[in-house]
């Protein structure tokens, strides 16, 4: 029986403990465990606590079932192997699953983020409890988030709109292009490094070189960017090993408050330039438009097969008047 005001409020209640509990756990957590998994499980509980109606006590138990839950670790990265996907779909099933124990009765721990034995202390060397209630109320994190405009780990983005800046500027085709150094955060580094040499399209995902191919190449990385066929282009290759990554203290200073992209590229006759950008696509201050979102869902649905565009159409008008909705159960099913 949830209105579209609650399914709303359910949302931004789950970003709002997605993000602080990630920010809490800090980046020597994100530097092995993947935050989809681990905070993205608490997230998913918040969010289908408030829609269950689970009163103070109930959600602390709801809480408590999801962090002992939470998983994720990169390691899957170095192999090309899926576990991406079954970290987000486990994250959204356990913490529904929190939810649901936490309304018949079932407890979870009560300081499972900051007990002597929660995750702070198994998952983290410089966990900040500050960051779970700052400005809480006041603050939202919700509204500090982005939207992906890349087909790509976002850590790729920021380059990527600076190389695209870059060969527009000055009219560089690809072909001329000798090397690219990337300007880059530790956590680009300790989530890209790895990999090398993308053996499969998940990991290409993750892979600099590649996305900065296809930026190089075509001027785009999008969904239909990202093919076995693609893997395989000797242009796509060639390229992908002129691409380096190097740390930046002042990008690294800004992270993640900021995500800045810097990159420096030198022709094969010895040409340099340039680019940096502030504020990458998709940022809050240069965000997605509202068109750009609706041709974005249009292109997954059609990616997906998920939706015909007259069906998707009629879904994206829906969509902006959700806050309107009186019952929710019926449509979402």
């Amino acid at each position: 029986g949830a209105s579209g005001r609650d399914f709303i409020t359910a949302c931004v209640a789950g970003y709002e403990c997605g993000v602080r509990v990630g920010e809490f756990l800090g980046r020597s957590h994100y530097k092995v465990f993947h935050t989809t998994g681990t905070a993205g499980t608490l997230a998913a509980a918040a969010a289908a606590g408030h829609l269950l109606g689970l009163d103070a006590d109930r959600m602390q138990h709801c809480l408590g079932s999801a962090g002992t839950q939470a998983a994720g670790l990169w390691e899957f990265l170095r192999d090309a192997a899926d576990s991406k996907q079954l970290h987000a779909a486990k994250a959204a099933a356990n913490g529904l699953t929190a939810a649901c124990l936490a309304r018949d009765g079932f407890t979870g721990a009560r300081r499972i983020l900051e007990g002597a034995t929660g995750m702070a202390a198994g998952m983290s060397i410089d966990a900040d409890p500050s960051y779970l209630t700052d400005r809480l109320g006041a603050r939202w994190a919700l509204a500090e988030t982005s939207f992906k405009f890349h087909a790509s780990c976002r850590h790729t983005h920021p380059a990527a709109d600076a190389l695209l800046a870059l060969m527009g500027a000055h009219r560089l085709p690809a072909a001329d292009i000798a090397r690219v150094r990337c300007h880059v955060h530790q956590g680009a580094l300790d989530v890209l490094g790895p990999v090398v040499d993308p053996q499969s399209i998940h990991q290409s995902k993750f892979s600099m070189g590649f996305v900065l191919a296809q930026i190089a190449l075509t001027g785009r990385a999008g969904l239909g960017e990202f093919t076995e066929p693609a893997l395989r282009d000797a242009k796509v290759r060639a390229f992908l090993d002129r691409v380096t990554m190097v740390l930046d203290p002042e990008v690294d200073r800004a992270y993640p408050k900021r995500w800045l992209g810097r990159v420096e590229v030198e022709t094969h006759d010895g040409r340099r330039f340039e680019e940096r950008v502030d504020t990458p696509k998709g940022d809050p201050g240069n965000t997605l438009s509202r068109g750009e979102l609706e041709d974005k869902a249009m292109r997954l649905a059609a990616y997906a097969q998920g939706a015909s565009p007259a069906e998707m159409r009629q879904v994206i008008a829906r969509c902006w008047r959700l806050h309107e909705e009186t019952e929710l159960g019926g449509w979402l099913s």
